[in-house]
């Protein structure tokens, strides 16, 4: 019993590593690529969203929170609204920063 708890704590904590692996990534990738209009911590920039002339929804919110992976990636790679796609992010990368703004709950 004690054997099959310890094989199976194991396999829980090597499954977390990648998704842990891919949030410091996307950190790296979304302080490159995000940061100057998202903000640090994912709040926004107002002062670029006043000169816009939008609402930045903070990306932490329930609202942004409750959208699904695939909706975050077309965000991503397709743009919305006023929002451009963001060319310089692509492949895993995309994945990764959908992985941080997810930390930012």
């Amino acid at each position: 019993m004690r054997t099959r708890l310890l094989c199976c704590a194991m396999l829980l904590g090597f499954s977390m590593v990648p998704a842990f692996a891919g949030a410091s990534e996307g950190k790296e990738v979304y302080d490159k690529a995000c940061k100057s209009c998202h903000g640090a911590t994912g709040q926004g920039n107002p002062g670029l969203a006043k000169m816009m002339k939008v609402e930045m929804k903070p990306l932490g919110s329930k609202e942004v929170q409750d959208k699904s992976d695939a909706d975050l990636k077309k965000i991503v790679t397709q743009g919305t609204g006023k929002m451009k796609p963001v060319a310089s992010v692509t492949g895993k990368q995309v994945d990764d920063v959908i992985a941080f703004v997810r930390t930012l709950r």
